[in-house]
């Protein structure tokens, strides 16, 4: 079985009518999966309420109080935006929370396991720094999850490898002072937000940024993965993976260029299964919405030892 963290919840964080980080592409993803002929091998699991004094607790080791009560305030007022492209309707800081609180269980299911799990979540988060939000990021969920890996499971070192198409600048930010996590990072270069230049190495060498030009085919990534991701993971011997599960390298996708196809998401799974089964892939971009869930199913399949 493979576990699904996913609650209709996280349908309720309203951007808008025309935004690209919208409902749907969870519901998309929602009714491919329970489509699929090997649908009884998924496990479906509620997250833990988000009102949890552990959630916020995890959430302040991360960003700053200011960023914090900007949310909640500006969700309490009705909505608004933290930034021209980052929303935030009335139930988002709650819905934020849940979504926190959906990774922090993927950490724990997948340490007592040992198995993969997907957190089937939004608002995504690998964008968000301590103290503000932007990209569609509210709370840098992956950053968070990592330093709860730590504290709560006293693991010694964590990883994030992001193969969005955009740089996670948040997920860096956060964490390129803490020489217990590493963060990988492939992502088109120039694109938003502009940063995760070859040179960003972190204080500690713990982050690795592979830029990559707009046009690039699975063809790249698997040089990238094989002649410089695997082996700096492999140095960094974490206890745990986190993937920031975006898709929006894909071909089709509306807000990049790269050209990815859903199905090379299985081969870069498989990839990262070479070094552990104690994998937590998380969601964060991905807007075309059959490339975004054929893209998931690409990533499960394998963990499955279905592909």
């Amino acid at each position: 079985m493979f576990s699904v963290i996913y609650s209709e919840e996280f349908l309720e964080h309203d951007t808008g009518r025309s935004h690209p980080e919208r409902p749907a592409r969870l519901t998309a993803i929602v009714e491919a999966l329970k489509a699929l002929p090997w649908a009884s091998r998924l496990s479906w699991h509620l997250p833990t309420p988000g009102h949890q004094p552990s959630v916020l607790s995890a959430i302040q080791r991360v960003h700053t109080p200011r960023h914090i009560h900007e949310i909640e305030v500006l969700a309490e007022s009705g909505g608004g935006r933290l930034e021209l492209d980052t929303p935030v309707s009335r139930y988002s800081y709650e819905v934020a929370l849940l979504a926190v609180s959906a990774w922090l269980d993927g950490i724990d299911r997948v340490v007592e396991t040992g198995e993969p799990a997907f957190i089937l979540a939004r608002p995504p988060g690998h964008h968000a720094e301590s103290d503000r939000g932007m990209g569609f990021c509210l709370f840098s969920n992956a950053a968070i999850a990592a330093t709860h890996a730590l504290d709560k499971h006293k693991l010694r070192r964590v990883a994030i490898l992001d193969w969005d198409v955009h740089h996670g600048n948040g997920t860096q930010e956060i964490v390129e002072k803490n020489p217990q996590i590493a963060y990988c990072s492939l992502h088109q270069y120039p694109c938003y937000p502009g940063t995760g230049a070859a040179h960003e190495t972190g204080p500690y060498d713990n982050i690795l940024n592979l830029p990559v030009p707009a046009g690039s085919t699975l063809a790249e990534y698997q040089v990238l993965f094989e002649s410089k991701v695997i082996p700096f993971l492999r140095r960094f011997q974490p206890d745990l993976l986190i993937v920031s599960a975006g898709y929006d390298a894909n071909a089709a996708d509306p807000l990049a260029r790269i050209d990815l196809q859903p199905e090379d998401y299985g081969i870069l799974t498989d990839y990262c299964l070479q070094l552990t089964r104690r994998i937590v892939f998380g969601l964060e971009g991905g807007y075309h919405l059959d490339a975004l869930s054929q893209s998931v199913i690409a990533t499960i399949a394998p963990c499955l030892k279905l592909s």
